[in-house]
């Protein structure tokens, strides 16, 4: 993991995982340091990971007021419940189906959770996060934000895509990649993580695109992409290409069979 500044009050807490044939996949959470301290997801759900730990190097824990959950998947949740202990005075920013699905595994107390639906803001002291459901994502609680503050959007896991590197997922900076580079792992990364792209009106689905070019945030922050600054429309663009890309096709089992064999002693290079 690693922890590094973006703008002058927010911080990522930076992980990935590799995933063959893919690449590594950035798994971000942010530590927002308004007046009421925020913390955007938590990490992923693997047992070496001490996510309060690595807050902790970045704030102490009991200052800690929200933790917005964007959603409630495994590889946004991993720190949550020792987050709610750490931080004795936090509530969860979640939707009511958020709180639902997340009842499946483990419930948040009632008493730690506030509901905020797309639409709605919610004012940290000295600033207002106003909340929105991004074009593209792979789970019906998604909910992003945008800080008027800094003018930062997070997005979850909108503008996602693999990077080459653990080193390039968790240190760098997503233009760090040639321009047709992010865009084939954008794309790659649309088609795997929201298939459901392929299927909608193509100007309705376009046209869902234009919250965040109004928005036209400085700085995009997303779960499964390093930080991009000043790229927004780009981005945009290669966003509005996702329903014509090709649709992704994962590996079948006698593609798993071949990586196994690799793997044993003579087989062949991966």
């Amino acid at each position: 993991m690693d922890t590094h500044k973006v703008g002058s009050d927010t911080t990522v807490i930076a992980d990935s995982l590799e995933a063959p044939g893919v690449g590594h996949i950035p798994a971000n959470a942010y530590v927002l340091t308004a007046a009421e301290p925020v913390v955007v997801d938590t990490g992923l759900s693997v047992e070496d990971r001490d996510f309060v730990a690595a807050l902790g190097g970045v704030m102490d824990p009991e200052d800690v007021r929200w933790i917005w959950l964007t959603h409630p998947d495994r590889d946004h949740t991993g720190g949550i419940f020792a987050l709610l202990e750490a931080a004795p005075r936090a509530r969860v920013v979640t939707t009511f189906l958020g709180f639902g699905i997340m009842m499946t595994e483990r419930a948040l107390p009632m008493d730690r959770v506030y509901f905020l639906n797309p639409g709605q803001s919610l004012d940290v002291g000295d600033r207002t996060l106003h909340a929105f459901r991004p074009p593209l994502f792979d789970n019906p609680a998604t909910v992003g934000f945008y800080d008027d503050r800094t003018r930062i959007c997070f997005s979850s896991d909108c503008f996602g895509g693999p990077m080459p590197s653990a080193e390039l997922a968790e240190s760098g900076h997503a233009g760090d990649l040639k321009p047709e580079e992010l865009r084939a792992a954008q794309l790659l990364w649309a088609t795997l993580d929201s298939p459901w792209v392929h299927l909608v009106d193509r100007e309705k689905y376009r046209a869902s695109l234009a919250p965040l070019r109004e928005m036209n945030p400085e700085i995009v922050l997303c779960t499964h992409l390093p930080p991009a600054v000043r790229m927004t429309d780009r981005m945009l663009g290669t966003l509005a290409q996702a329903p014509d890309a090709d649709p992704f096709v994962g590996p079948d089992q006698a593609a798993l069979e071949a990586m196994l064999k690799s793997f044993e002693p003579g087989g062949a290079p991966v």
